[in-house]
């Protein structure tokens, strides 16, 4: 049975007493209230209302139809209200899925967003895996390159910057490169994509009469924290996210190279699935991410 205004003219009538009194609650006529009645008794086989010119009564079988209808008329207002109550007070659980160094990102502003929506349950998901959301259920997902499916949609974080690093160590060993052409004799530590495979690219200006650079990797890693672990035991010189390195760089454990000769913007991207209604606990986290994520990034000039 598909019949829902057929049901809701059943049970304001059945309230009220008659098909005048149900009209208005319902925004209709008195005669269509008494043919949406009529359809649903038809569409069931059995007569709801005892109809006289004076007064409606419910039958045996319309009483207990009653009860049971307006059982689940009454679920629905409940259903609607803890909706409603929603989106004054965001609440339940949220997927969050993010690559392995975003925390150095999430966890600084986590504390301010869950006691501004202290009803939220972030779940989150560190990977540097390529995470299907719409399939594996994720409500949110911090990526960068473009967007990967049409059913997703996003907003953009925030540009940070990449930087080339060593430590002081390795320095005072093999001395400070000033031109790109000097990373020739110098040693590199790679990062290797981990879906893709890839080895990154030095983000590197090099005028077009300089040969390829094919600095020596003495070693390579698919995660970029183990890359800056290395980077600080004076191993080699990485390329590095400047959220990620601006702790080591404050305290003058790493120090920045070649920063005329980079072109190293990055990006972020936040992306989740294109419902049509963006539920009220989503869209708060995407705002507050939005509005708060890379707003106190590391600067070489202070």
């Amino acid at each position: 049975m598909n019949n829902l205004p057929g049901l809701l003219a059943f049970v304001r009538t059945a309230d009220l007493g008659s098909f005048v009194a149900a009209a208005p609650r319902l925004g209709i006529s008195p005669s269509a209230v008494g043919k949406a009645v009529t359809r649903l008794e038809n569409e069931l086989g059995v007569r709801l209302l005892q109809r006289s010119t004076r007064s409606l009564r419910l039958t045996e079988e319309g009483r207990v139809f009653y009860e049971r209808c307006r059982s689940i008329l009454d679920e629905l207002d409940d259903a609607r209200d803890a909706l409603l109550k929603t989106r004054e007070t965001p609440r339940g659980r949220v997927r969050l899925s993010a690559p392995v160094i975003a925390y150095h990102l999430l966890l600084p502003i986590l504390p301010a967003l869950l006691a501004r929506y202290p009803e939220l349950e972030l779940d989150l998901d560190f990977t540097d895996r390529i995470v299907n959301l719409i399939d594996e259920g994720v409500d949110i997902a911090i990526r960068s390159g473009e967007l990967p499916d049409s059913r997703l949609k996003m907003r953009r974080l925030r540009p940070f910057q990449l930087l080339l690093c060593a430590s002081p160590a390795y320095l005072e060993r093999h001395g400070v490169p000033r031109c790109p052409r000097d990373l020739i004799e110098h040693v590199g530590i790679g990062f290797r994509y981990p879906n893709s495979g890839r080895l990154q690219a030095w983000p590197l200006v090099v005028p077009p009469d300089e040969p390829d650079l094919h600095v020596r990797h003495s070693l390579t890693c698919n995660n970029m924290e183990a890359l800056q672990g290395a980077v600080l035991r004076g191993l080699g010189i990485g390329c590095l996210p400047d959220f990620l390195a601006a702790e080591a760089l404050g305290q003058q454990r790493l120090v920045p190279l070649l920063m005329d000769h980079l072109d190293a913007p990055g990006q972020f991207n936040l992306i989740w699935p294109s419902n049509r209604h963006l539920s009220p606990k989503v869209r708060v986290v995407v705002d507050f991410l939005v509005a708060h994520l890379f707003t106190d990034q590391f600067c070489l000039t202070d």
